[in-house]
């Protein structure tokens, strides 16, 4: 026992000699005017409200003079037309799971100016930890419709081995890591990875997306008090779709959104119209430049709408009412104002018959994939085991001898011809 304490004590020792090496004592004498005295005894309910950064109004038309040539023809061009090719991909998969072809999916109807902004305004090497509906990121760096329907589909050839539910995209050759269907789970991963490139004095950011909801999470603060505490090269994206699945945003918070807890941690922080793509797109770049900068962290909270349902899981005219939807798909739908602004400018030549062609030609596509993918195996049993340690571990060994032997007795039962054979 004696000795047990003693190599405890020699480690406790050791341990402490190793963190002070390097490190300061803090000396912080009280200072007066440092603190704001008052004679009257009043409680503060609210902030100044937040302003919402806009470039575009609700008919293309610019608000901002200068504001709208930041962002480059060719890439304004690119996010309209990746806009609409998402939201038929996104209106195809609905349709295949309503026809019980895979399991679940989630759209992004009208929530694509804020993601795609996003996307084209930060480096490809920039990290990002996604929520779950940020299909328009994949797009954006590279993915194809095959890679979306493979995973839906779970079967072989997508890229999580269909070992991940629909919609749980993610790769690490595109820099995007893996949805994952824990609420907020993303946002302090995030701040760990801005930390990291802090450190290491990278000109590379992590990005993380998620909705007012989430905000409501542990989690959420815990990121935020890690980034700004330890200065972390972080941009956090809260995506205020109003809504938390079924819980409106008036419901969720008393405060002015989400953009007044960024000033509470002491992180620089902007709303933006997220309905505009253009200011989507300006405001995080110049984001991405503070934070790299300063080497501190940023939030953005993008004000815009989700028209469509939370999920397949969802019906979402059972808590809101059908005018409400109308109204924001009519009057303030990210693609058709930015199809106003192209058209103004004459980059493109908008009319129902182009539009009908361009969405019929990314229909064809996306179907074709679909068909290709439903027809193909599952993915493969024995992969069931496999990426999670390097080399199997005997519990693992051991269930996988388990699942051989079941499949040998009670194999048709499966069907295993389905199954994609290594």
């Amino acid at each position: 026992m004696r000795r047990l304490l003693s190599s405890l004590r020699t480690v406790r020792c050791a341990d402490r000699s190793a963190l002070r090496v390097g490190f300061q004592k803090t000396n912080i004498p009280f200072a007066e005017e440092h603190y704001k005295f008052t004679k009257n005894i009043y409680f503060r309910t609210s902030a100044d409200i937040f302003d919402s950064y806009r470039v575009i109004d609700l008919k293309g038309e610019v608000v901002a003079p200068g504001e709208d040539v930041k962002v480059p023809q060719d890439i304004a061009v690119k996010i309209y037309e990746t806009m609409i090719r998402l939201e038929e991909m996104d209106t195809i998969l609905l349709k295949t799971q309503r026809q019980g072809q895979i399991s679940f999916y989630m759209t992004s109807h009208g929530e694509g100016a804020c993601v795609l902004g996003t996307a084209a305004a930060l480096k490809f090497e920039d990290l990002i930890y996604p929520q779950y509906r940020e299909q328009g990121l994949f797009l954006w760096r590279g993915w194809g419709f095959k890679d979306f329907v493979l995973n839906c589909a779970s079967v072989h050839g997508d890229k999580g081995k269909g070992r991940q539910m629909p919609v749980h995209y993610g790769s690490s050759a595109h820099n995007i890591m893996t949805v994952s269907s824990p609420l907020c789970t993303q946002v302090p991963q995030a701040s760990g990875s801005g930390y990291a490139f802090r450190v290491a004095g990278q000109d590379r950011v992590s990005v993380t997306f998620f909705g007012e909801g989430a905000a409501s999470e542990g989690d959420f603060h815990s990121a935020l008090n890690f980034a700004a505490t330890l200065k972390c090269q972080t941009l956090f994206l809260c995506r205020n779709n109003k809504y938390a699945i079924s819980t409106p945003s008036i419901e969720q918070y008393g405060g002015d959104g989400i953009a007044g807890r960024g000033i509470a941690y002491g992180i620089a922080t902007l709303r933006v119209d997220g309905n505009d793509a253009l200011a989507c797109y300006n405001a995080v770049k110049a984001a991405r430049e503070y934070i790299v900068r300063e080497r501190r962290p940023a939030l953005i909270e993008f004000m815009t709408y989700r028209i469509g349902d939370h999920s397949t899981s969802d019906h979402s005219v059972l808590y809101r009412d059908d005018q409400e939807i109308k109204s924001w798909t009519t009057q303030n739908h990210p693609i058709t104002r930015l199809g106003l602004y192209l058209k103004n400018k004459g980059l493109i030549e908008a009319n129902k018959e182009k539009d009908d062609a361009i969405r019929a030609k990314y229909r064809e596509e996306i179907i074709r994939e679909l068909k290709e993918a439903l027809s193909g195996k599952k993915a493969s049993i024995e992969e069931l085991f496999v990426d999670v340690y390097d080399k199997l571990t005997p519990n693992l060994v051991e269930q996988k001898q388990q699942l051989e032997e079941h499949l040998k007795v009670y194999g048709a039962e499966y069907h295993l011809e389905k199954y994609h054979k290594n």
